[in-house]
């Protein structure tokens, strides 16, 4: 560091060690522990241990600063010895970092060390899994079978992970680092920059197209109407811009049109993928032009009363007096009414509305469209005819949606209950239902909720003929209620049993809906429900890319459960006559392009990985072990609530996980052969290592929160890569 960071840094730690520590200017264990958010007090006990030198039971600024300094600033080895004294727990605990020999590591040291470990990460395993691990790790270590670890020893087995020593340091202690000065610098907008433009070029042409439309047709009917003033221009200019957008926003809506377009040659020139951003963007346009031709009006009324004096402003806007409309004077009083229910929508429809479990309001405040419609066509002499085409398709598709989920009949038959609230509906899927990987639908369940629909993706394969799959995670109401309604069926099912004396003469009367209980979680059940769809998104593209890259952040997994799935049905496993070698070939069709996919799994916990490990165990078995060009699926799994391989409290805890399953060919946290990595992707790396690859124009495909969704975009733009985000 120069001489100006060194100060800086000097003083940010003064800094924070002064808003930590006491009136006495010395920091306790309890202050410590709060200071380094850490789960398990064993490593804020060692680490307090360690930096008290005096042994006074607190920690100065001149011990912090000198430990900071070690840790910070220190050499290779100084790190090491800290390190090394953290795990020889029955060792002298105020020994000098430059010290060596001091101490050795036993067995039940490192136990207690990676059960720890463990707790930090929020790693839950056996008992017997973490003896394997100790052991893993010990005998790796131990190179003279001494029976003990001696500091010579750790060094060298952790040379032996290089990616570990690059910044071997306390990632709980970043409240000790100051601020980054490189963040703080003047970048370029992304938005201003070529890579930006070059991959939303069709967004942003269309974007640019809509906007040359709005300001051509406001200029034109304000220049028509320029003897009325100035007032009376605006608001005609608004109201013409408003017929355009309140239809345009049905074209956006005609899911069924999209869907089918997404697979024409339309998909390359108009941005079909962004239709949901477009909805957005043509809602707030409305919400703008509706309020500038509400004022614009007002105030032509407040001029209309001073120079007419035929009527009260109050009249002019809430009475049908003046005979302004086409029907029977009642535009103004329909104005209000539109004015108030389009702020309704859009207030309702905001992020913080659907993301805060209140799913049912925007629902519900959305469907007054259908009284937003019936108004403009009474409050505007025009709009008829701007509507009428496009209304007669969107009446059309809600006849043929209603239609469609009504045929047959469609039952809930089978339940299972997953980790994190997650509910996996198994419906019995029709005959004529056909859909692409990754699309979804609209499903309705009379018994959580009559008249609520609720769109899912689905996240079987198409070529799973006899059911599908819904992963639905408990977020809002209706999904809670849901999750709810098949845990309590238990105890339902339990007083039922009670009286199933009395009740065996109405067996044939009454069907009982809960019908068979697997296990705890898993039953089969006979529930009506109806489903409207299947639905495109983006990712129908995927079969046409060549290096495809999903990845799901959560339970934004489903879209490329359905996708993961349909690859295993593409794929042929064949085997020698001969011998046991087997291999597998790709089906050639019109459909499949790949030529790589890397599968990208972002989890916060451990049991998250529940939800889909049986399909990505079938999927590692199903893959060929070696392959002329690579592999052709590769995943990739993540739990963020783990500690980075980097940071003291992790390390040995990664060491043995990586020497386990080396020697099992098994990850211990999930149990695939996939090795899941500790902390968040490094996207930048993540990327750099895909277009290395070059195996062809490289498409990521991405579902999940949309703050994870501005990082990858800002990569991809970086790359050159196309990014698709999965939203409905």
């Amino acid at each position: 560091m120069s001489l100006d960071e060194d100060t800086r840094w000097l003083e940010w730690v003064t800094k924070q060690f002064e808003s930590i520590a006491g009136e006495d200017k010395e920091i306790d264990l309890d202050e410590f522990k709060t200071a380094l958010k850490v789960k398990e007090s064993f490593f804020a006990e060692r680490f307090f241990a360690l930096f008290d030198s005096d042994g006074s039971n607190s920690i100065s600024l001149d011990e912090l600063l000198k430990a900071l300094n070690l840790l910070i600033h220190g050499s290779e080895s100084d790190k090491l010895h800290f390190l090394f004294q953290v795990y020889d727990v029955d060792g002298h605990m105020f020994c000098k970092p430059d010290a060596t020999g001091s101490g050795s590591i036993d067995p039940d040291e490192l136990r207690t060390v990676l059960k720890s470990c463990l707790r930090e990460s929020a790693i839950s395993l056996p008992e017997e899994k973490l003896d394997d691990l100790t052991l893993a790790l010990f005998e790796s270590a131990d190179k003279d079978n001494s029976g003990s670890i001696t500091f010579e020893e750790l060094k060298a087995e952790l040379e032996t992970f290089p990616e570990v020593m690059e910044n071997l340091t306390i990632s709980a202690a970043n409240w000790l680092k100051p601020p980054d000065l490189e963040q703080n610098r003047r970048q370029t907008p992304r938005y201003l920059t070529r890579a930006y433009w070059h991959n939303n070029s069709r967004k942003l042409l269309f974007l640019c197209l809509y906007s040359f439309l709005n300001v051509l047709l406001f200029i034109v009917y304000m220049l028509q109407h320029a003897a009325g003033g100035l007032w009376l221009m605006l608001a005609k200019g608004c109201g013409i811009c408003l017929d355009l957008n309140c239809t345009f926003i049905v074209v956006l809506m005609l899911r069924r049109c999209l869907t089918w377009l997404r697979a024409t040659w339309v998909v390359r020139v108009l941005p079909l993928d962004q239709n949901i951003l477009l909805h957005q963007i043509v809602g707030y346009a409305i919400l703008v032009f509706s309020v500038a031709h509400t004022m614009a009006h007002i105030m032509n009324f407040i001029h209309l009363t001073q120079v007419h004096e035929s009527y009260q402003l109050w009249e002019y806007v809430f009475t049908t007096r003046p005979g302004i409309g086409w029907v029977k004077g009642t535009a103004s009083i329909t104005g209000v009414v539109l004015q108030v229910l389009i702020c309704l929508m859009v207030v309702c429809s905001s992020t913080f509305v659907r993301r805060s479990g209140h799913f049912e309001v925007f629902y519900w405040s959305h469907l007054s469209y259908i009284w937003v419609w019936a108004l403009l066509i009474i409050h505007c002499t025009n709009f008829w005819k701007w509507f009428v085409a496009p209304g007669i398709i969107f009446l059309v598709e809600k006849l043929v949606g209603i239609a469609v989920s009504r045929m047959g009949g469609l039952y809930i038959v089978e339940v299972n209950l997953l980790p994190s609230k997650v509910t996996h509906l198994v419906i019995k899927r029709p005959p004529f239902f056909q859909f692409k990987p990754g699309d979804y639908v609209y499903i309705n369940i009379p018994v959580i909720a009559k008249y609520e629909w609720h769109p899912f993706t689905i996240s079987s394969a198409p070529e799973q003929q006899d059911t599908i799959w819904l992963h639905v995670r408990s977020m809002g109401q209706w999904t809670n209620r849901l999750f709810e309604y098949f845990r309590q069926s238990d105890s339902q099912a339990i007083s039922n049993k009670r009286l199933t004396a009395s009740l065996r003469n109405h067996r044939n009367q009454t069907k009982t809906q809960i019908s068979t209980k697997l296990s705890e979680n898993h039953r089969y059940c006979d529930i009506k429900c109806y489903v409207d769809g299947p639905y495109g998104t983006p990712t129908r593209q995927i079969f046409a890319s060549e290096h495809a890259v999903l990845i799901g952040a959560g339970i934004g997994i489903t879209p490329f459960a359905s996708i993961l799935q349909s690859i295993i049905y593409r794929m042929r496993k064949q085997n020698c006559p001969n011998c046991n070698y087997s291999w597998c070939e790709t089906i050639k069709d019109n459909e499949m392009m790949l030529r790589k996919v890397d599968f990208i799994w972002i989890n916060r916990d451990q049991k998250s990985f529940e939800w889909f490990v049986s399909l990505l165990t079938k999927l590692e078995m199903d893959q060929a072990d070696e392959e002329p060009e690579g592999r052709f699926l590769e995943m990739h799994m993540y739990m963020t609530s783990a500690l980075s391989k980097n940071d003291m409290k992790a390390i040995g805890l990664q060491m043995a996980l990586d020497l386990l399953a080396k020697k099992e060919k098994r990850d211990s946290i999930t149990g695939l052969r996939t090795r899941t990595q500790p902390g968040r992707p490094d996207w930048g790396k993540v990327f750099q290592k895909v277009s290395e690859e070059k195996k062809g124009k490289v498409h990521v495909f991405y579902c999940g929160s949309p703050a994870l969704a501005k990082v990858i975009k800002a990569q991809c733009e970086h790359f050159g890569f196309n990014f698709y985000k999965e939203n409905f």
